[in-house]
């Protein structure tokens, strides 16, 4: 057993292993493993008959690790002249009898992408380039058959995303593992298509064509597909493809099939032996499920739960016995759960978790609690993202202090269909914002948040809803906002490549009314102060944006404050930045409420 494992420490995520002695870290600790492809990566890690293939995250460059030493093997390689192009790789999978496949993103001397390959990676190094696409071409999820004599892969074109529209592609391969033949096979009508796989000579992917990320299995035809849905279950059965490789899905020996389905944000995992047999749901102590594998008569996942860390899961398909192999300690003596909370009339849905009866009072002491409690309302990034059940040490925090914690899936999050992910369209800023002002009104309304003590957070995409809910009514006492996106249209002309177009789509591409929906244009209308958390090496939202963004509250007599962390990126990976960011935070609402 192979699997990548974070160093909370370090921010490094390293090679663990599982054999007889037990679970142990086999890459060298100044080893990091991560993949860059599209700014966010996937893929990282494959495993061969050779052993374990890795993205080294120095270099981008694909190397094997001995499976037992963990010494690594250089397999690519980029010259070392700085003025020539260069290359970085993610989405590894396996190509039995071959190496590997994977996503080759051709880069600048500036490091700009110029366009993106599917390729065939030897264990010589030898590299051939299966599938190129143009400039604005994306793929991904390359899926070889299991005897290699088919590929199956995701394309689309920018500046689509790959949750709006893609194209699932098909090609026979020689006895050199060339492609011949690739065509698009099109579903019925214009789809987000991923996670092709298969099983046998089936091949099953993900499309939302009926409305869901449902299951289908595909068959090419003289003049197009034959597209058959193989679960009639109308919910999505995968996620918004942020990141390469993922694995919802899982065609099983015999005919039978492992999958996710999503319902209110929460991950259930069903099995079915046979293709007639009767479904039946594993592992209901957990709430999400990723990275499916199969081997030996047993399913394998990462899962993840509501009180417990996230673990490596062994399931028995003959008893459904479930082991855990690594992970899923339980950091604390008594956790918070999660309430489902639905909005009245609405389809929107989250999770409350409700203050501890013993929290701290604002001024620190250990005082009987604010009655209701205060409130934070936390909105998860994205936009096209989800908040999901499961255990967050840093929604725990809050919840110790003495604050409730919603979670909410505003209009536009992934796991409830097509239509809901898509109503964001050219309203981004508007609706989900309009769905917060709601959500925090009800609660308040029920008695579960206290008018005068209402808070909102957010990273990134949710950083910007926190912005623009400062700035659209009086009921938040403070906001706070980690290297959210304060300005759309520098960050237009600023971001990577694969969300080039994503902002014309959540704003609309009449950009003369951007600046009503741009924070930075609505410093004068924020009622109440920002506490702003950034990462000088963000390359999405760049510092400069957020120091933007404060100076233009001063001007508007709005206090603010930037905290900057000198060795992060777009999102926080150093434990001691995350300690920081909880620290700094809770000062900041206890001052905030000390005041009222």
């Amino acid at each position: 057993m192979f699997w990548l494992q974070l160093a909370p420490d370090t921010g490094a995520v390293r090679l663990w292993t599982l054999d007889q002695d037990g679970a142990r870290p086999l890459s060298p600790p100044d080893y990091r493993i991560r993949s860059r492809i599209n700014g966010y990566g996937g893929g990282a890690l494959c495993l061969t008959t050779d052993g374990p293939w890795v993205v080294r995250e120095d270099t981008g460059q694909v190397e094997r690790l001995h499976p037992r030493s963990g010494e690594p093997v250089p397999v690519t390689g980029d010259r070392s002249d700085a003025t020539s192009e260069r290359s970085r790789y993610g989405g590894l999978v396996a190509d039995p009898g071959r190496g590997v496949l994977a996503v080759r993103e051709r880069l600048s001397v500036t490091g700009e992408v110029l366009d993106q390959a599917l390729v065939a990676i030897a264990t010589d190094g030898t590299e051939t380039v299966l599938r190129a696409g143009v400039a604005e071409d994306c793929l991904s999820a390359p899926a070889p058959s299991d005897d290699g004599r088919w590929l199956a892969w995701v394309q689309w074109r920018l500046p689509a995303m790959p949750w709006h529209q893609s194209t699932l592609w098909l090609a026979q391969r020689d006895a050199s593992g060339a492609l011949r033949s690739p065509r698009a096979l099109l579903p019925p009508r214009p789809a987000s298509v991923q996670q092709p796989s298969w099983s046998g000579h089936r091949l099953c992917v993900l499309s939302d064509h009926q409305g869901w990320w449902q299951p289908y299995r595909v068959r090419a035809t003289g003049e197009g597909s034959q597209w058959s849905l193989l679960s009639g279950l109308r919910a999505d059965h995968g996620n918004a493809p942020w990141q390469l490789a993922e694995q919802h899905h899982l065609g099983l020996p015999g005919g039978g099939w492992a999958r996710v389905s999503y319902h209110r944000g929460e991950g259930q995992l069903w099995l079915a032996s046979a293709p007639e047999a009767r479904r039946r749901r594993l592992a209901d102590g957990f709430t999400d499920f990723r990275c499916l594998q199969y081997h030996r008569g047993a399913l394998y996942a990462l899962a993840s739960s509501d009180h417990r860390l996230q673990s490596l899961i062994r399931i028995d398909l003959v008893s459904d016995q479930l082991e855990v192999l690594a992970g899923g300690e339980r950091p604390l003596t008594s956790v918070v759960r999660p309430q489902p909370f639905v909005l009245a009339d609405a389809e929107v849905c989250g999770f409350f978790y409700p203050a501890v009866a013993s929290g701290n009072h604002p001024g620190g002491s250990h005082r009987d609690p604010i009655t209701p409690p205060p409130l934070i309302l936390q909105v998860h990034g994205g936009p096209t993202s989800a908040a999901y059940p499961v255990l967050n040490l840093a929604t725990q925090f809050w919840c110790q202090q003495g604050f409730s914690v919603l979670d909410l899936n505003h209009r536009g999050s992934s796991g409830a269909g097509r239509a809901f992910r898509q109503a964001l369209a050219g309203r981004w800023g508007e609706l989900e914002v309009a769905d917060c002002l709601a959500a925090v009104a009800q609660l308040v309304r029920e008695g579960r948040a206290h008018p005068q003590r209402l808070f909102v957070q957010g990273r990134s995409a949710g950083g910007y809803t926190a912005l623009m809910a400062m700035a659209s009514a009086d009921c938040f006492r403070g906001a706070v906002s980690q290297f959210g996106v304060t300005d759309p249209r520098r960050l237009c002309a600023h971001t990577h490549r694969f969300e080039s177009g994503y902002l014309d789509w959540l704003l609309g591409e009449d950009r003369d009314r951007w600046p009503e929906r741009s924070p930075v244009n609505l410093a004068h209308r924020m009622t109440g102060p920002v506490l702003f958390f950034q990462g000088e090496l963000d390359e999405v939202v760049v510092p400069a944006q957020t120091r933007a963004m404060a100076a233009a509250m001063a001007r508007a007599g709005h206090d603010s404050e930037v905290v900057s962390f000198a060795d992060e990126g777009h999102g926080f990976r150093h434990h001691a930045s995350q300690a920081a960011v909880l620290r700094r935070s809770l000062a900041f609402y206890r001052n905030r409420m000390a005041a009222t």
